[in-house]
């Protein structure tokens, strides 16, 4: 799987992909990135929480490491790392997780148009066929 995933990556010019030797448990990384939607910082976080996990080998379930994430994104570490714990934040991500099992979700990324969807990361093309399948025009196109 991994040498799928980094020639995959390298169509991308990603070639700096570092693994680890599982995966991490995220509702922390998730609920902080709540926190930080909330506080207008989603997309620089969600960019450098990626960037932690594929390219820096940081790990997303240790507190040094989520305190350096939230700096970076801009946000108030201490608020970040108690938000990261709180119910109201995991609450979040709990009834996510669960809207997306009653739609059929079994990865990430998952794209839904009505019943119909496409997982995992795609190239291009499958994710264009599957739109325009599903009734998308292209723009310019009658």
């Amino acid at each position: 799987m991994q040498s799928r995933l980094l020639d995959f990556a390298r169509g991308f010019g990603i070639t700096d992909m570092k693994f680890r030797d599982r995966s991490p448990n995220t509702r922390r990384a998730l609920a902080m990135a709540e926190y930080a939607r909330d506080q207008g910082k989603l997309e620089s976080f969600r960019q450098l929480a990626m960037d932690a996990h594929w390219r820096r080998g940081m790990d997303l379930e240790s507190e040094s490491d989520l305190r350096k994430l939230a700096s970076e994104a801009g946000l108030d570490a201490d608020a970040a790392l108690a938000a990261s714990r709180s119910g109201e934040y995991l609450s979040r991500i709990d009834r996510r997780r669960e809207e997306a099992e009653d739609a059929g979700v079994t990865g990430i990324p998952t794209f839904l148009i009505g019943n119909q969807g496409v997982t995992g990361c795609q190239p291009y093309e499958v994710l264009a066929q599957f739109v325009e399948a599903e009734g998308a025009r292209k723009r310019g196109a009658t």
